[in-house]
Protein backbone atom coordinates (compact mmCIF):
# COMPACT_ATOMS: atom_id res chain seq x y z
CA UNK A 1 0.00 0.00 0.00
CA UNK A 2 1.24 3.47 -0.91
CA UNK A 3 -0.16 6.13 1.42
CA UNK A 4 -1.74 9.01 -0.54
CA UNK A 5 0.47 11.55 1.24
CA UNK A 6 3.72 9.81 0.22
CA UNK A 7 5.73 11.54 -2.50
CA UNK A 8 7.30 9.12 -4.97
CA UNK A 9 9.24 10.41 -7.95
CA UNK A 10 7.99 8.97 -11.26
CA UNK A 11 11.51 7.71 -11.95
CA UNK A 12 11.67 5.61 -8.78
CA UNK A 13 11.31 1.84 -9.22
CA UNK A 14 9.26 -0.06 -6.64
CA UNK A 15 8.85 -3.83 -6.61
CA UNK A 16 5.77 -5.93 -5.90
CA UNK A 17 3.89 -5.39 -2.63
CA UNK A 18 6.09 -2.52 -1.44
CA UNK A 19 4.47 -0.45 1.32
CA UNK A 20 5.22 3.26 1.77
CA UNK A 21 3.89 5.11 4.81
CA UNK A 22 2.47 8.57 5.24
CA UNK A 23 4.62 11.58 4.26
CA UNK A 24 7.56 9.46 3.12
CA UNK A 25 9.61 10.71 0.16
CA UNK A 26 11.19 8.43 -2.46
CA UNK A 27 13.67 10.03 -4.87
CA UNK A 28 14.17 9.70 -8.61
CA UNK A 29 17.04 7.19 -8.63
CA UNK A 30 15.75 4.89 -5.88
CA UNK A 31 15.05 1.18 -6.42
CA UNK A 32 13.15 -0.81 -3.80
CA UNK A 33 12.70 -4.60 -3.91
CA UNK A 34 9.59 -6.67 -3.38
CA UNK A 35 7.73 -6.70 -0.05
CA UNK A 36 9.86 -4.01 1.58
CA UNK A 37 7.92 -1.95 4.13
CA UNK A 38 8.76 1.74 4.54
CA UNK A 39 7.23 3.52 7.50
CA UNK A 40 5.96 7.10 7.69
CA UNK A 41 8.23 10.14 7.41
CA UNK A 42 11.11 8.24 5.78
CA UNK A 43 13.31 9.96 3.18
CA UNK A 44 15.11 7.76 0.64
CA UNK A 45 17.23 9.82 -1.72
CA UNK A 46 20.22 9.56 -4.04
CA UNK A 47 21.17 6.51 -6.06
CA UNK A 48 19.88 4.04 -3.51
CA UNK A 49 19.08 0.40 -4.20
CA UNK A 50 17.21 -1.55 -1.50
CA UNK A 51 16.50 -5.26 -1.72
CA UNK A 52 13.51 -7.37 -0.71
CA UNK A 53 11.71 -7.94 2.59
CA UNK A 54 13.27 -5.03 4.44
CA UNK A 55 11.49 -3.10 7.21
CA UNK A 56 12.44 0.58 7.49
CA UNK A 57 10.93 2.47 10.39
CA UNK A 58 9.84 6.08 10.63
CA UNK A 59 12.12 9.12 10.42
CA UNK A 60 15.08 7.35 8.80
CA UNK A 61 17.12 9.09 6.09
CA UNK A 62 18.78 6.82 3.54
CA UNK A 63 20.94 7.76 0.56
CA UNK A 64 21.60 11.41 1.27
CA UNK A 65 24.88 13.13 0.38
CA UNK A 66 27.85 12.15 2.56
CA UNK A 67 29.00 14.41 5.35
CA UNK A 68 32.33 14.91 3.60
CA UNK A 69 33.54 18.33 2.42
CA UNK A 70 35.25 16.70 -0.57
CA UNK A 71 31.94 15.48 -1.96
CA UNK A 72 31.06 17.42 -5.09
CA UNK A 73 27.84 15.75 -6.17
CA UNK A 74 29.37 12.71 -7.88
CA UNK A 75 26.83 9.96 -8.76
CA UNK A 76 27.75 7.64 -5.88
CA UNK A 77 25.48 4.99 -4.39
CA UNK A 78 23.96 3.26 -1.37
CA UNK A 79 23.16 -0.45 -1.60
CA UNK A 80 21.10 -2.30 1.01
CA UNK A 81 20.44 -6.04 0.74
CA UNK A 82 17.51 -8.20 1.85
CA UNK A 83 15.63 -8.81 5.12
CA UNK A 84 17.18 -5.97 7.08
CA UNK A 85 15.46 -4.23 9.97
CA UNK A 86 16.30 -0.51 10.13
CA UNK A 87 14.78 1.23 13.13
CA UNK A 88 13.90 4.86 13.80
CA UNK A 89 16.13 7.85 12.97
CA UNK A 90 18.86 5.90 11.17
CA UNK A 91 21.06 7.74 8.64
CA UNK A 92 22.96 5.95 5.86
CA UNK A 93 24.90 8.06 3.34
CA UNK A 94 26.02 7.31 -0.22
CA UNK A 95 29.71 6.75 -1.00
CA UNK A 96 32.36 9.12 -2.28
CA UNK A 97 34.59 9.24 -5.32
CA UNK A 98 37.62 8.96 -3.02
CA UNK A 99 36.70 5.33 -2.26
CA UNK A 100 34.70 2.72 -4.20
CA UNK A 101 31.77 5.13 -4.43
CA UNK A 102 29.31 2.73 -2.79
CA UNK A 103 28.14 2.38 0.79
CA UNK A 104 26.93 -1.21 1.27
CA UNK A 105 24.79 -2.94 3.87
CA UNK A 106 24.30 -6.69 3.36
CA UNK A 107 21.49 -9.05 4.36
CA UNK A 108 19.68 -9.94 7.60
CA UNK A 109 21.08 -7.09 9.67
CA UNK A 110 19.35 -5.78 12.79
CA UNK A 111 20.01 -2.04 13.02
CA UNK A 112 18.51 -0.21 15.98
CA UNK A 113 17.52 3.43 16.41
CA UNK A 114 19.81 6.39 15.72
CA UNK A 115 22.52 4.36 13.97
CA UNK A 116 24.72 6.27 11.53
CA UNK A 117 26.50 4.50 8.67
CA UNK A 118 28.73 7.01 6.91
CA UNK A 119 30.00 7.16 3.35
CA UNK A 120 31.85 4.18 1.87
CA UNK A 121 31.19 1.86 4.81
CA UNK A 122 30.89 -1.84 3.99
CA UNK A 123 28.64 -3.79 6.36
CA UNK A 124 28.30 -7.55 5.99
CA UNK A 125 25.47 -9.92 6.92
CA UNK A 126 23.69 -10.78 10.18
CA UNK A 127 25.23 -7.94 12.16
CA UNK A 128 23.57 -6.19 15.10
CA UNK A 129 23.99 -2.46 15.69
CA UNK A 130 22.55 -1.38 19.03
CA UNK A 131 21.13 2.09 19.58
CA UNK A 132 23.36 5.01 18.61
CA UNK A 133 26.20 2.91 17.18
CA UNK A 134 28.09 5.22 14.82
CA UNK A 135 30.40 4.39 11.91
CA UNK A 136 32.68 7.05 10.46
CA UNK A 137 33.59 6.88 6.78
CA UNK A 138 35.29 3.90 5.11
CA UNK A 139 34.64 1.47 8.00
CA UNK A 140 34.26 -2.26 7.26
CA UNK A 141 32.11 -4.45 9.52
CA UNK A 142 32.26 -8.17 8.83
CA UNK A 143 29.53 -10.80 9.24
CA UNK A 144 27.96 -11.53 12.64
CA UNK A 145 29.59 -8.55 14.37
CA UNK A 146 27.69 -6.93 17.25
CA UNK A 147 28.19 -3.27 18.11
CA UNK A 148 26.99 -2.26 21.57
CA UNK A 149 25.01 0.90 22.13
CA UNK A 150 26.89 4.18 21.65
CA UNK A 151 29.86 2.43 20.06
CA UNK A 152 31.85 4.85 17.91
CA UNK A 153 34.16 3.53 15.18
CA UNK A 154 36.95 5.70 13.73
CA UNK A 155 37.23 6.07 9.97
CA UNK A 156 39.04 3.32 8.05
CA UNK A 157 38.75 0.82 10.91
CA UNK A 158 37.67 -2.77 10.35
CA UNK A 159 35.50 -4.81 12.71
CA UNK A 160 36.10 -8.53 12.21
CA UNK A 161 33.54 -11.33 12.02
CA UNK A 162 31.91 -12.64 15.21
CA UNK A 163 33.20 -9.72 17.28
CA UNK A 164 31.34 -7.81 19.97
CA UNK A 165 31.88 -4.34 21.40
CA UNK A 166 30.63 -3.20 24.79
CA UNK A 167 28.34 -0.20 25.16
CA UNK A 168 30.17 3.09 24.85
CA UNK A 169 33.26 1.63 23.18
CA UNK A 170 35.45 3.97 21.14
CA UNK A 171 37.18 1.92 18.44
CA UNK A 172 40.23 3.55 16.84
CA UNK A 173 42.01 0.41 15.57
CA UNK A 174 40.92 -2.84 13.94
CA UNK A 175 39.10 -5.46 16.03
CA UNK A 176 40.20 -8.99 15.00
CA UNK A 177 37.63 -11.73 14.38
CA UNK A 178 36.07 -13.39 17.44
CA UNK A 179 37.35 -10.74 19.88
CA UNK A 180 35.33 -8.77 22.44
CA UNK A 181 36.32 -5.10 22.75
CA UNK A 182 35.47 -2.46 25.33
CA UNK A 183 36.59 0.90 26.61
CA UNK A 184 37.72 4.33 25.48
CA UNK A 185 39.86 3.62 23.65
CA UNK A 186 38.69 0.06 23.06
CA UNK A 187 40.94 -2.81 24.09
CA UNK A 188 40.58 -6.63 23.87
CA UNK A 189 38.64 -8.58 26.51
CA UNK A 190 38.83 -12.21 25.40
CA UNK A 191 36.91 -13.98 22.66
CA UNK A 192 33.18 -13.75 22.09
CA UNK A 193 32.62 -17.21 23.54
CA UNK A 194 28.87 -16.96 24.07
CA UNK A 195 28.29 -15.68 20.54
CA UNK A 196 30.42 -18.45 19.04
CA UNK A 197 28.58 -21.07 21.08
CA UNK A 198 25.23 -19.79 19.82
CA UNK A 199 26.48 -20.00 16.23
CA UNK A 200 27.47 -23.64 16.54
CA UNK A 201 31.22 -23.47 17.04
CA UNK A 202 32.40 -26.70 18.62
CA UNK A 203 34.09 -26.78 22.05
CA UNK A 204 37.32 -27.80 20.29
CA UNK A 205 37.15 -24.82 17.94
CA UNK A 206 36.47 -22.44 20.80
CA UNK A 207 39.40 -23.82 22.75
CA UNK A 208 41.65 -23.33 19.73
CA UNK A 209 40.47 -19.74 19.37
CA UNK A 210 41.09 -19.06 23.05
CA UNK A 211 44.63 -20.33 22.60
CA UNK A 212 45.03 -18.15 19.51
CA UNK A 213 43.85 -15.14 21.50
CA UNK A 214 46.45 -15.85 24.18
CA UNK A 215 49.12 -16.14 21.49
CA UNK A 216 48.24 -12.70 20.16
CA UNK A 217 47.59 -10.88 23.41
CA UNK A 218 49.16 -12.76 26.33
CA UNK A 219 52.31 -14.48 25.06
CA UNK A 220 54.58 -11.45 24.87
CA UNK A 221 55.34 -12.21 21.24
CA UNK A 222 55.65 -9.46 18.64
CA UNK A 223 52.72 -9.50 16.24
CA UNK A 224 54.74 -11.01 13.37
CA UNK A 225 55.96 -13.73 15.73
CA UNK A 226 52.39 -14.38 16.89
CA UNK A 227 51.26 -14.74 13.27
CA UNK A 228 53.99 -17.32 12.66
CA UNK A 229 52.86 -19.26 15.71
CA UNK A 230 49.23 -19.12 14.56
CA UNK A 231 50.22 -20.53 11.17
CA UNK A 232 51.56 -23.57 13.00
CA UNK A 233 48.37 -23.90 15.08
CA UNK A 234 45.96 -23.57 12.15
CA UNK A 235 46.60 -27.20 11.14
CA UNK A 236 43.54 -29.03 12.37
CA UNK A 237 41.85 -25.79 13.42
CA UNK A 238 40.78 -23.87 10.28
CA UNK A 239 38.82 -21.41 12.44
CA UNK A 240 42.14 -19.70 13.20
CA UNK A 241 42.77 -18.81 9.54
CA UNK A 242 40.48 -15.74 9.55
CA UNK A 243 42.58 -14.33 12.40
CA UNK A 244 45.78 -14.80 10.42
CA UNK A 245 44.28 -13.27 7.29
CA UNK A 246 42.82 -10.32 9.20
CA UNK A 247 46.09 -9.42 10.92
CA UNK A 248 47.96 -9.68 7.61
CA UNK A 249 45.87 -6.98 5.94
CA UNK A 250 45.17 -4.71 8.93
CA UNK A 251 45.99 -1.12 8.01
CA UNK A 252 45.37 0.64 11.32
CA UNK A 253 46.80 -2.13 13.49
CA UNK A 254 44.73 -4.25 15.84
CA UNK A 255 43.45 -3.15 19.23
CA UNK A 256 45.93 -3.83 22.03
Amino acid sequence: MIHPSAIIHPGARLGVNVEVGAFSIIGEHVEIGDKTVIGPHVVIAGRTRIGCDNRIYQFSSLGEAPQDKKYAGEPTCLEIGDRNTIREFCTFNVGTAQDVGITRVGDDNWIMAYVHIAHDCQVGNRTIFANNAQLAGHVHVDDWAILGGFTGVHQFCRIGAHTMTAAGSVVVQDVPPYVMAAGNTAGPYGINAEGLKRRGFSPEAMLALKRAYRTIYKSGLMLDEARTKLKEDVVGHPEIQPLIDFIAVSKRGIIR
